[in-house]
């Protein structure tokens, strides 16, 4: 229930602060200056000052009712219904939203500032200036659609690192990875075929992402059934939030335990390896630009993960990462040892992480 009010009052926020901007802007460009301009005609009770206000305000709800319907839409039919159905069907509420919180400002405003504006039944279908703005709103709501999947597919303030070039040139970052698989992935493929298997996996990356805001996680990759997790260093060991969200994630698969079992006879688990420290971020590709990381703390974190079936561990985590993290006492940790792992001819400390309601 937290989680979601907060997933819905940050989308709230950001959405009223755009719409109020972009009403604004509207304003601005359409009508500041006009009654000075040679030869132009304006009504004499039009005030540019007062437009604006009525403007911004009008966008300011625009942006509490569409951040509304989006938070509905995404949290109770984005599984339920197709993306172009989605659409028309949003489309449709948010021009009947529209055209009554248009109508609404209208005969406030008439009676506010004592301009007779017409707002009798059906006033929006021959209204040349509404049509005009309805047509800026969609063009608008382009740019905000945008901006929310860029944000969505690199991370939070990633997407304006790579506007301003930023990852053009490699840079030097420390970040921790978390590399996240499915345990038994190839029996529970055998079984359930590929499509069965297929949505198997989608439900379980459903799940997951429900988990990814409230520990500031970004999504690097999916690979297959491997979801690859990664945090700024500072802000993955604060609160210990890279150790929680395997847990959260496991708690969550647990609570839906009954579904999985009548939908698809077979409980997801997953087994995460977990490391950090220096790595390379750079830009790549010009047909499908992505940013990519490259480095020996991906590698050593994939390769921890892989040692999860040898010591029957679901969750293990290098001593050096360890070691920066306050753990609680909700959690136990066991001693592996130093491994050679694959690929690395240094020995590396590993530890098990488990909760204390586990053991």
């Amino acid at each position: 229930m937290n989680r979601n009010l907060k997933q819905y009052s940050t989308l709230l926020w950001q959405s009223i602060f755009f719409w109020g901007i972009a009403l604004g802007c509207y304003v601005i460009f359409r009508f500041f200056g006009i009654d000075e301009e040679v030869g132009i005609q304006t009504n004499p009770d039009f005030r540019f000052k007062e437009a604006l206000f009525a403007f911004v305000i009008l966008g300011m709800f625009l942006g509490l009712i569409y951040a509304t319907v989006d938070f509905i839409f995404d949290k109770f039919f984005s599984k339920q219904i197709t993306l172009g159905l989605r659409i028309i069907v949003k489309s449709f509420i948010d021009f009947t939203i529209t055209i009554t919180i248009f109508t609404m400002m209208l005969k406030i405003s008439s009676k506010i500032f004592n301009v007779d504006f017409n707002t009798e039944q059906g006033w929006w279908r021959d209204d040349k200036s509404f049509w005009a703005i309805i047509i800026y709103l969609v063009l608008v709501s382009f740019v905000f659609s945008f901006i929310t999947i860029a944000v969505e597919k690199f991370g939070k303030g990633v997407f304006l690192k790579m506007l301003l070039g930023k990852y053009k040139n490699p840079q030097e970052e420390k970040r921790i990875f978390m590399f996240l698989d499915l345990k038994n992935s190839t029996t529970i493929a055998e079984n359930l075929g590929h499509y069965a298997y297929s949505q198997f996996i989608q439900d379980c990356f459903y799940d997951l992402n429900d988990v990814v805001p409230k520990y500031d996680a970004e999504i690097y990759q999916y690979v297959g059934d491997e979801a690859v997790l990664c945090w700024p260093y500072r802000k993955g060991i604060s609160q210990q939030k890279c150790i929680g969200i395997f847990f959260s994630f496991k708690n969550n698969l647990h609570e839906k335990k009954e579904y999985y079992l009548n939908k698809y006879g077979v409980s997801p688990e997953f087994k995460a390896g977990l490391h950090g420290g220096q790595i390379m971020v750079s830009e790549v590709g010009t047909v499908k630009k992505e940013l990519a990381y490259h480095g020996d703390v991906i590698n050593i974190s994939a390769r921890i993960q892989s040692q999860c079936n040898t010591y029957n561990e679901f969750f293990l985590i290098s001593s050096e990462l360890l070691s920066d993290i306050q753990i609680e006492e909700e959690f136990s940790v066991k001693e592996i040892g130093a491994l050679k792992l694959k690929g690395k001819n240094e020995l590396v400390d590993i530890c098990a992480i488990q909760q204390m309601a586990e053991i």
